[in-house]
């Protein structure tokens, strides 16, 4: 065991009163979203878009990504578990969330909401949504790593952490700080890549990037991460990796296809309040 490992004995609960928890993961999962919330209302104001339409849209986001990734755990993962006791499913406070629903949730809650936006383009919508979304999928991770769950392999390296209360006494891969920093420099990039682009971006391309990146870094850093489940035990590829495929494929052919489209249009206003229609004009 490497001397220089960090023994991390956090308690997830942040705040206890009674019945009432608040934990870091659940903070963390909020934040990202109410964070996302201010980044979506720069671009909004930037573009002169109608910023009546975020809290709509908002809804959409929030109720596809927590009952797409509650689903997908559900699906994908443990189904026999849930089969055996539907109630399960709806008991979402015992964790079980898997990021791959969360981001079929989240892209099916975007297309609910651009066939009744100002803006009937779904392209438009998730390139400004696909960058705080990097953010938040960081913050998520960050909770992981409260919670001492999703983590990797026993390493010697000096960075390896001694997860108390899940029981170990050897050092492992600290996955969930490797994925959180993954996905904070992709948040870093791809805002970057909009401000010096004025938010003149083809349609499709910050998504595109988004889905690319997120998801070759999270098939390989699965290659050093515990399995999830006990089936994945024997399989040559975990559910995390094969899941993450179609995701970099679909990732790759909207940048691709994104030059043949082009930038999107201004913003329509014709929905929007009098007095920002007047201002646009």
């Amino acid at each position: 065991m490497s001397l220089l490992s960090v023994i991390w004995d956090v308690d997830p609960v942040m705040v206890d009163i009674g019945s009432l928890q608040i934990r870091y993961y659940g903070l963390l999962f909020a934040s990202g979203f109410l964070m996302g919330y201010f980044i979506v209302k720069h671009f909004f104001i930037k573009e002169k878009a109608p910023l009546n339409e975020i809290d709509k849209m908002s809804m959409y986001i929030i109720l596809g990504a927590v009952i797409g990734a509650r689903l997908g755990h559900v699906i994908f993962y443990e189904p026999q578990v849930y089969l055996n006791d539907p109630i399960q499913i709806f008991m979402i406070w015992k964790g079980g969330l898997a990021s791959h629903g969360g981001t079929i949730g989240l892209i099916f809650g975007l297309w609910l909401y651009s066939r009744k936006s100002w803006n009937k383009s779904m392209l438009y919508v998730m390139d400004r949504i696909a960058i705080p979304t990097a953010l938040t999928a960081s913050l998520i991770r960050l909770g992981n790593l409260f919670n001492s769950e999703i983590y990797g392999y026993e390493t010697d390296l000096p960075w390896g952490f001694i997860f108390v209360r899940d029981g170990n006494t050897t050092p492992h891969h600290p996955t969930q700080i490797y994925e959180a920093l993954c996905y904070f420099l992709i948040f870093i990039g791809l805002f970057i890549l909009y401000e010096k682009r004025k938010g003149i971006i083809n349609r499709g391309l910050v998504a595109g990037w988004l889905l690319t990146l997120i998801f070759v870094q999270r098939f390989f850093v699965e290659f050093i991460k515990n399995v999830q489940v006990d089936f994945e035990s024997d399989m040559a590829l975990n559910m995390g990796q094969i899941l993450s495929i179609p995701f970099v494929i679909i990732g790759i052919v909207m940048i691709i296809r994104s030059k043949k489209l082009g930038p999107a249009p201004r913003p329509e206003m014709k929905n929007a309040p009098k007095e920002e229609k007047k201002k646009s004009d």
